[in-house]
């Protein structure tokens, strides 16, 4: 795979390039780069299969370059000192990341991600809807990508019911019935929407409270859903739940 790395520290440059020698021998290296200018016109150049993209470059950010690069056939994994408002709007857009300093083993699993997205020319698509929702300068309903086998769905959050764990695998219940399988844990995507409202009402429930039609006490507790649904609410999020709806 033809790589660009692109950061303004030169030591992070230097130990990825360490890094990517020692344990992804399928990686080449064909250019670093230390900002925007230089790396627009280094993937122009050398027309790479991926790039190892800083976020926060000084008064720039690794979005600029994309929003520069009309097309984009390549593919992209994000390296950020910090987990911050970027690194959400790449988790919402399903895009594969690295926190700094970067570990050898996660580094060696974006890779293979990255390598097998290449093999089935799936680019470019979710590098757009990471930059529209980020250009949007009024608030709204963010979407969320869930990338399955064949395709990836772009879906509303507002449109977003219940997210049911089912061991390493999630269950997306929409609104209009449909049920998605992404194989992503539940974990993954109780962070992700904590912010957006989703309670964990129980290890293997994440419930959107506007679909929630009323608190029921059998059970120890239990959520009755818009559709008739039951969900349980386990003891030690029992009040936190409670405090979410208001109860």
């Amino acid at each position: 795979m033809r790589t660009i790395l692109v950061d303004d520290e030169q030591a992070n440059l230097e130990n990825l390039q360490v890094l990517l020698g020692k344990n992804c021998p399928e990686v080449k290296v064909v250019a670093v780069s230390g900002n925007i200018d230089d790396a627009f016109e280094q993937v122009n150049l050398h027309h790479p299969d991926l790039i190892f993209l800083d976020i926060q470059m000084g008064k720039h950010t690794g979005f600029d370059l994309l929003k520069k690069l009309s097309e984009k056939t390549f593919e992209v994994i994000f390296v950020t000192a910090y987990d911050n408002y970027g690194i959400q709007a790449v988790k919402f857009a399903a895009l594969d990341y690295l926190l700094k300093p970067v570990d050898p083993d996660e580094l060696i699993l974006s890779v293979s991600k990255a390598e097998a997205r290449i093999a089935n020319k799936i680019n470019g698509e979710q590098l757009n809807f990471l930059l529209n929702q980020i250009k949007r300068t009024e608030p709204a309903v963010p979407k969320i990508a869930l990338p399955q086998q064949h395709e990836i769905r772009y879906v509303s959050v507002d449109d977003i019911v219940r997210c049911v764990a089912d061991n390493t695998y999630t269950f997306f219940h929409l609104s209009n019935s449909e049920q998605i399988l992404i194989s992503k844990p539940l974990k993954e995507y109780a962070d992700l929407l904590k912010p957006q409202g989703f309670v964990r009402a129980h290890q293997s429930h994440l419930v959107n409270p506007k679909f929630v039609k009323s608190w029921l006490k059998e059970d120890g507790g239990m959520l009755l859903m818009n559709n008739g649904d039951k969900i349980p609410v386990s003891k030690p999020n029992r009040e936190m739940v409670k405090a979410v709806l208001g109860k």
